[in-house]
């Protein structure tokens, strides 16, 4: 290795992403040590990013010029959080000014689809993001209930089902959708089957037990998406809270011909850490991916939370996912307002950037914990082995496509450790303050 760039946050001492160059030197010490195995890969990192809601947008467009220029570039940007993914919801979520779909209710044939709606605010800021990252910026789409009409409980909040006679109607909204987006420029590359499938909330939702997901997905979806030339796009279960979704894979792939259909388990984080189950799942089916697609700081269970907890929440469950094998990660809102908001049922939350209530933005402590990962692991970085010798820092390590190491080492507690960080007995020596988190590229040329 040529040399070391160590990046650090430390709220306590207003660090934020600063910048150090060392030189590589020999490790004696035995006894801080954290090692690197680069030649034992693992998972391949498809990227980060975060969800464009109609909340997002409607925000973005009340920003003030400069703004929206910092908010984009400290997103989408090489020198904000480099995002390389992002995720849309098909018809409305919680997250959005009201419930809305993109046909007229009753509709058999879906004779009336179109999706003027999302062309007001949430396409415009697709493309706007888009700019900046070269026009390639691949989406993962998720619904959070179909029509009214197509319900059993024939409304889309408060849970109901998908009535079996509207399976394959289903299925070609699908279809539909996406070929709309994609007349748009818009590429959507990954879906999930249903956002929350096990919740009744009283915002957009619809129940799928795992049998009947993957019947869905194994005879409805998969053949629709492959009869409109669309087998390129990757269906994803589960879409939930990560303590079910071993038992809902399990159950789903039973299905004759869901694994085959399917890639991979989407997963969120509200009901806590669970690594172990994305270890279950990788271990069961290691022909699968697992995505992280939704997770914020809920104000109805985290109101109390200051800043230093929220953004370590973050990197924990970040770190945690991907040293567990998970592939991608997907934040939930770009940009919200001062409020948490908009949300039609009163649902808020907090976002990395919120805007400052004058048509500008913050940006929170956990938007630069998030780009402690996102602005070093590059896209096809593959996570490589590591041994630390103490559980009082987090750690993992990825290789970057050119070879670069990149190593993220968490601090959540209060006092200081020392860190050697070591590969074939070369590395640099760092002190891991207390409640602050490091990025250290080691870089070869």
């Amino acid at each position: 290795m040529n040399f070391v760039e160590i990046i650090t946050t430390d709220q306590s001492r207003q660090e934020y992403w600063k910048r150090e160059e060392r030189a590589p030197e020999e490790i004696t010490d035995c006894m801080h040590v954290l090692n690197l195995y680069p030649e034992i890969t693992l998972q391949t990192l498809e990227g980060f990013g975060g969800a464009f809601t109609e909340a997002a947008a409607e925000n973005y467009l009340s920003l003030k010029k400069e703004a929206k220029k910092e908010f984009l570039e400290g997103y989408f940007g090489e020198e904000g959080l480099g995002y390389c993914m992002g995720r849309i919801s098909m018809n409305s979520c919680d997250f959005a000014l009201g419930n809305y779909t993109y046909v007229e209710e009753g509709d058999s044939d879906l004779a009336t689809f179109q999706i003027a709606h999302d062309k007001k605010a949430i396409i415009p800021l697709i493309k706007e993001a888009m700019r900046l990252t070269g026009g390639e910026l691949p989406l993962l789409m998720s619904p959070w209930s179909p029509p009214a009409y197509m319900k059993t409980n024939g409304d889309m909040n408060h849970g109901g089902k998908l009535k079996k006679e509207y399976y394959k109607l289903w299925a070609q909204y699908y279809v539909k959708f996406i070929l709309a987006c994609k007349k748009e420029g818009i590429n959507i590359r990954y879906l999930t089957v249903q956002n929350e499938p096990a919740a009744v909330q009283t915002w957009d939702s619809c129940i799928y037990t795992g049998t009947e997901e993957g019947t869905f997905a194994a005879d409805y979806l998969a053949p629709a998406l492959k009869k409109a030339g669309l087998s390129h796009v990757q269906i994803f279960i589960w879409d939930h809270n990560k303590e079910e979704m071993y038992a809902r894979a399990k159950e789903s792939f039973q299905v004759p011909g869901c694994r085959e259909a399917v890639i991979g388990v989407a997963m969120h984080w509200y009901t806590g850490d669970h690594f172990d189950s994305i270890r279950a799942v990788k271990h069961l089916y290691p022909e699968k991916k697992v995505f992280f697609t939704e997770g914020c700081v809920e104000y109805s269970r985290f109101s109390h939370a200051g800043e230093v907890e929220n953004a370590e929440m973050y990197a924990h469950d970040i770190l945690g996912n991907l040293k567990a094998g998970t592939e991608a990660f997907l934040d939930w809102n770009l940009l919200l307002d001062e409020q948490g908001g908009p949300n039609h049922v009163g649902n808020y939350c907090a976002a990395p950037v919120m805007c400052d209530g004058a048509g500008g933005i913050l940006k929170k402590l956990p938007y630069y914990y998030i780009g402690h990962f996102s602005r070093y692991i590059k896209r096809g970085a593959k996570q490589i082995m590591t041994s630390c010798y103490t559980d009082g820092v987090e750690s993992l390590a990825f290789l970057n496509p050119d070879g670069e190491r990149v190593v993220v080492i968490l601090n959540k507690g209060d006092r200081d450790y020392e860190v050697s960080l070591r590969e074939e007995g070369r590395g640099i020596c760092v002190v891991a303050g207390a409640h602050s988190i490091k990025t250290i590229r080691l870089v070869k040329k």
